[in-house]
């Protein structure tokens, strides 16, 4: 093993360190701790017990990865950890807090960015390929869908669930689940679909067109949920995308973010593609 240690970093030796790791000044690195292949660990940084880190991640200046979770009731005595994925980057000041119950952990994803001061709470569940941007915090047990966005100071509460290619503008209060493929404006109202997004991952122009057809069925034609679900499954029978969409929202326990006016919506600067 080889690894580029600074002199004042002090290291567990019951961590495990792969590869070529670079640990930056006065970094602390406890126990039952594992670091990839590749990764690179800047100074101050703090990795408490019980984390696991991928390869090829980035950790920056100051970040606290694992430690307890802000939970009064945690018990300390009970084994809860963290868990990083491969290609990970955690700018300035980032904290991630352990999981909450037995066994269980706090997550994220493969190829995410969590810009500088970002905080996610214990028991979050953070995709693959997300980006949340600066002063953004998710309290516990929010989980994020793979490739989504999270503008910057953003505040969402504990337990809601934000779907895949979702993105949200600065500021918001997200206090209700989003649905897959929406954008979320800073007002906190659902205004379109992540057409962009969409496009950037691959979806041709069919698949675009049923989910924003999807979308406005679902927000903007003055239906409730179970009627919108009702005429999602007649309209789109066996077509996987909307059957995720159907079951995000069928399975909410918080309620879904309310939708603008559908002139709102139909005009949104996002949608003009199609």
């Amino acid at each position: 093993m080889s690894a580029n240690i600074h002199p004042t970093a002090v290291i567990s030796p019951e961590a495990k360190l792969g590869s070529n790791v670079s640990v930056g000044p006065y970094t602390v690195i406890e126990g039952s701790v594992e670091i990839g292949d590749n990764t690179v660990i800047d100074s101050n940084v703090k990795i408490a017990s019980n984390t696991v880190i991928g390869s090829d991640c980035h950790i920056f200046h100051g970040a606290v990865i694992g430690e307890v979770p802000q939970d009064l009731s945690f018990k300390t005595d009970i084994f809860t950890g963290t868990k990083i994925g491969n290609g990970v980057i955690l700018r300035e000041y980032v904290t991630l807090h352990r999981a909450t119950k037995e066994n269980t952990f706090t997550e994220v994803g493969n190829n995410s960015m969590l810009m500088a001061f970002v905080h996610a709470g214990h028991d979050c569940k953070i995709g693959e390929n997300v980006i949340i941007a600066n002063n953004t915090a998710l309290a516990g047990h929010v989980s994020v869908g793979d490739c989504s966005v999270i503008s910057a100071y953003i505040l969402i509460h504990q337990f809601c669930r934000i779907g895949k290619f979702v993105m949200i503008g600065g500021g918001a209060t997200i206090r209700q689940d989003i649905p897959h493929y929406c954008i979320v404006s800073e007002e906190n109202t659902v205004y379109g679909v992540n057409t962009v997004g969409l496009r950037r991952a691959g979806f041709d122009e069919k698949r675009r067109f049923n989910i924003k057809k999807a979308v406005k069925t679902y927000f903007f034609r003055h239906l409730n949920s179970r009627q919108a679900v009702a005429q999602l499954s007649e309209d789109f029978p066996g077509d996987p995308d909307i059957a995720e969409f159907i079951d995000f929202v069928s399975t909410s326990k918080r309620g879904i973010l309310q939708g603008k006016t559908e002139l709102n919506a139909i005009t949104a600067g996002n949608n003009r593609e199609e």
